[in-house]
């Protein structure tokens, strides 16, 4: 079944090459076609030229052959004019279309089951691979079939004028064609083992680069170079191996052509010198057309090679995005009305080891709760498992009377939003990354900035200041700001935030919890390290976990009395 998706995707992702795009393709083509024909004609015309020099008795006059050169050269000119405004409109629209595809069919999967992929593998395959697509599958189409055209128009003239020459022009190049395919054929597998290399180079550079803070403060400069120095030297191995084979194919190709071409030059002198069946200007015609002849033997194979390996790239894609299906429900809840319950959850990243144990607790709708516990209790895994993070849990987690595995994704985020610890910025402008690319009434938009505390960093940089890289432009504060502000202004039932307010200052922290408990209509889960008093009075709930496991539950005068868990939590933390 997978791999019967994984081939109809594969299909897709090919017709994305054409897709309102038959225009530009089929002029590419026609001048694909008359560029193969141009070839032959002048040929043909440097034959006629040759035998009226040498005063062959038909020779066609010079007078008339200058005018079919003329309109000879009209006609290259038409051509190339039809091949500069077709072709480069072709690719541009067939890659963006490829890769615009690919992604949303990405942006398809649920966070679950894009949780234990390689995001190397998606990075390689929209460059690099995109990149040999371009070159070995799309622009090498018009060029095979330039080649052909040419070698049967080749074959049939030289069929015409000496089927006798015409028989041992193929014998002589029989031995070349055998190698040139047994050594082509070789390509495609040698092209997949380079995309996995560069996949696997793409993740250890991310990786360098993302954890240098990380290892310059370890002084683990040279340990890093070592683990970047066998990713690298990897790639460039089965890059050179496959340089080495596309060397091979050409030289075969080479060969050939000086082989046969030197071969029919000589077979062609003898039979002008012994039986004067042919003229000079034949022998001469014979040549050029062997070159026509002679190259798609030796290039056909490799360029099939390539094409099949870049095929091959694209199914590697088409069996990345359906990795992982995701396993959604079809139903669809448009609000909370009764709330969140927990029964009998239990949760394990690995078998045997449970993170979460039996948890079954009830979250009202339009209220507010907070989820507190030491570390590695379990709570940012809870928070996890409600945006249905992992559906791989024990027990049942409900949205109203609907379990979260029946919900589908769409509906599912459309009832959620998030503040997370680690806050993703784009590079691109403030107001782009509250908004997240999309249009809100301004004063909605206003609202959120200001109950997030964004004012202030607007009014000194405005709101199409640039981010930077992942908020590099950013201070963590700043970067959560965006994060709360975003979240506000989704405007959802349900709001889950995580440690949200761990990068801003006491009392800007203070502010914004107090902002997201003022907030009317909205369930709120909220983890937290930061146990306040003033703050903690005003939760309807709040949840207790040690270990993995509710250890008490209640308000916070409820919890203060029985002089529990939380009680020596919230002593600890003044």
């Amino acid at each position: 079944m997978i791999k019967m998706k994984t081939k109809n995707l594969k299909k897709q992702l090919i017709s994305q090459f054409y897709y309102k795009n038959i225009p530009a393709f089929t002029l590419a083509i026609f001048a694909a076609v008359v560029g193969g024909s141009l070839n032959l004609i002048l040929s043909w015309i440097i034959k006629q030229l040759i035998d009226t020099a040498a005063g062959e008795a038909n020779a066609l006059p010079l007078l008339t052959l200058l005018k079919i050169s003329g309109g000879f050269l009209l006609l290259c000119a038409l051509a190339f004019l039809l091949r500069y405004l077709s072709f480069p409109y072709y690719i541009r629209r067939a890659m963006c279309q490829y890769k615009e595809f690919a992604l949303q069919k990405l942006l398809g999967k649920s966070i679950s089951s894009f949780r234990d992929e390689s995001t190397a593998t998606y990075l390689s395959a929209l460059s690099n691979d995109a990149t040999s697509i371009e070159t070995d599958y799309l622009e090498q189409q018009f060029d095979l079939l330039t080649k052909i055209l040419t070698f049967v128009g080749a074959l049939a003239l030289m069929l015409w004028y000496s089927p006798l020459l015409t028989l041992i022009a193929f014998a002589i190049t029989l031995l070349p064609l055998a190698a040139s395919i047994l050594t082509g054929n070789k390509l495609a597998p040698v092209e997949k083992k380079v995309s996995t290399a560069n996949a696997k180079f793409t993740a250890a550079l991310n990786e360098c680069l993302s954890g240098f803070s990380v290892i310059k403060s370890f002084q683990a400069e040279k340990e890093i170079f070592n683990f970047f120095l066998r990713s690298n030297r990897e790639l460039e191995d089965e890059k050179f191996s496959k340089r080495r084979l596309k060397t091979l194919v050409g030289m075969i190709g080479a060969l050939a052509g000086i082989f046969a071409q030197l071969g029919v030059f000589i077979a062609g002198t003898w039979l002008v010198l012994s039986t004067h069946a042919l003229t000079g200007g034949t022998v001469i015609l014979f040549v050029n057309l062997m070159n026509f002849v002679i190259d798609p033997i030796a290039t056909l194979p490799g360029l099939l090679a390539s094409r099949r390996a870049a095929k091959g790239l694209m199914g590697k894609l088409a069996e990345a995005l359906e990795k992982n299906p995701t396993a959604e429900g079809h139903r669809d809840i448009n609000e909370l009305r009764e709330g969140l319950r927990l029964d009998d959850l239990s949760f394990a990243y690995e078998e045997g080891k449970d993170v979460l144990h039996h948890l079954s607790a009830r979250f009202e709708a339009g209220k507010a709760y907070a989820v507190v516990g030491g570390s590695g209790s379990g709570k940012s895994t809870l928070l996890h498992l409600l945006m249905a993070g992992n559906t791989g849990y024990q027990g049942q987690i409900f949205f109203d009377d609907t379990e979260l595995r029946d919900l589908s994704t769409s509906s599912l985020y459309h009832l959620i939003s998030t503040i997370q610890q680690n806050v993703f910025v784009f590079n691109a402008s403030i107001r782009d990354n509250v908004t997240m690319f999309r249009d809100f009434p301004q004063a909605e938009l206003d609202k959120a900035i200001h109950s997030a505390h964004l004012d202030e960093l607007i009014d000194r940089r405005g709101e199409d200041s640039l981010c930077g890289e992942n908020g590099s432009a950013l201070s963590g504060g700043e970067k959560q700001r965006i994060s709360i502000a975003r979240s506000l202004l989704k405007q959802t039932r349900l709001l889950l935030a995580d440690e949200a307010t761990s990068s801003l200052d006491a009392q800007t922290a203070h502010q914004v919890t107090s902002d997201i408990l003022d907030l009317q209509g909205i369930t709120r889960i909220i983890v937290t390290h930061t146990l306040e008093e003033a703050l903690m009075k005003r939760y309807d709930g709040i949840l207790v976990l040690k270990d993995g496991r509710i250890e008490e539950s209640g308000r916070f005068e409820d919890l203060m009395a029985a002089r529990g868990y939380f009680y020596a939590l919230f002593t600890l933390a003044q």
